[in-house]
């Protein structure tokens, strides 16, 4: 057993917590990944995520989630089509979206996707559920961006309700009411799996924790431990409603990359990372990343997973200590425009030596 591990089991709370964790991937369905150094048609590049997909529930992972984007380099603005198609082809991997931008949606539509989602995967359906920090779908469904917050609030408090109850009367400001009618049709688990998905807003913690509802963060730069004081905020504001701590869990999203060893992943990863964020930096103002910058993220307390299984796992375990638990986490790989085969070597090695590792 590797002496990291060791050390981690010998404290008996932290064991469980990580005999608790997930381990998944996510995905954004980029149209942009390369093959052979050609980009890939919208048909290909589908074809591969699905194939990705199956390969992930094959090696045994948790999860895998789908975003949401209305952008020409991305797929996935229809996510609960391609989670249907994916779960044709898999049979024990839960499906989620990551993130659903709840804001610019209806809370009635949604929630009739993804309980067909349960019915054709079997109860395997999840959602995560956001403002989105992509801002594209906002004009594209005709809503404003002065009303971010206002949004969020009244759709969620629409979609729980629907969740919970087959018939509800309900009223707000952004949608028609609802006097009694039936949503249809009821998933197969007798209560779908919603996580909110958060970044750094302090307030969107403590909505989470009253609500009672799981958290999944995204941490895509920085110290992954400065998070803990906002995850104070959310178990702090769960326990003030009287929601069990169990209930209150915690899932983290990265960015990330395994390969055999930490130099090979390095190299895999650093050059798309840069390229994807150098051109986002181009987009909005500020400064590209360089190869020192990624080198310094994947080190001990940065935020990318980038590194050999063994590392990895390592890296997860002491973020897992530093905020106080984690129940799922899972890598995001879209980023380093990565080919297809090494997208599948880094599936496999997830499978078959960090999740080991940290289960």
């Amino acid at each position: 057993m590797p002496g990291f591990l060791r050390r981690a089991r010998q404290k008996s709370f932290f064991h469980l917590l990580i005999y608790l964790m997930e381990v998944g991937i996510d995905s954004f369905a980029s149209h942009l990944l390369q093959n052979g150094g050609d980009l890939l048609s919208g048909t290909e590049a589908m074809r591969l995520l699905l194939e990705r997909i199956e390969r992930a529930d094959q090696v045994g992972l948790d999860v895998f989630g789908i975003g949401e984007h209305h952008r020409a380099e991305y797929l996935d603005s229809a996510t609960a089509v391609i989670l249907a198609a994916a779960a044709a082809r898999t049979s024990r991997i839960r499906l989620t979206s990551a993130v659903t931008v709840l804001s610019a949606a209806d809370p009635v539509r949604v929630f009739q996707e993804f309980a067909t989602l349960d019915l054709i995967s079997q109860g395997r359906a999840e959602m995560v559920v956001g403002r989105g920090s992509s801002t594209e779908a906002f004009p594209l469904f005709g809503f404003s961006l002065n009303d971010y917050d206002e949004l969020f609030a009244e759709k969620l408090e629409l979609l729980l309700a629907i969740r919970d109850a087959e018939k509800i009367r309900w009223q707000g400001r952004f949608r028609p009411a609802l006097t009694g009618q039936g949503v249809y049709p009821r998933p197969a688990q007798a209560q779908l799996p919603i996580w909110l998905g958060v970044g750094g807003t302090p307030e969107s913690f403590v909505r989470a924790g009253a609500l009672g509802l799981p958290l999944m963060v995204a941490i895509i730069g920085g110290e992954t431990h400065r998070f803990r004081p906002l995850l104070d905020l959310y178990r702090e504001a769960g326990r003030r409603a009287g929601h069990a701590p169990e209930q209150l869990k915690v899932g983290l999203h990265s960015l990330g990359y395994v390969a055999p060893t930490t130099e090979e992943a390095l190299n895999g990863f650093a050059p798309g990372y840069i390229q994807t964020f150098g051109q986002r930096a181009r987009e909005r103002g500020g400064m590209a990343p360089t190869r020192a910058h990624v080198e310094a993220q994947a080190g001990p307390l940065g935020a990318l997973l980038v590194g050999s299984p063994e590392e990895v796992a390592a890296k997860i375990l002491r973020h897992s200590e530093a905020l106080g638990g984690i129940s799922r986490v899972t890598f995001q790989m879209d980023v380093a425009v990565l080919p297809h085969e090494k997208i599948l070597q880094a599936t496999e090695l997830i499978g078959h030596r960090v999740a080991p590792l940290l289960r």
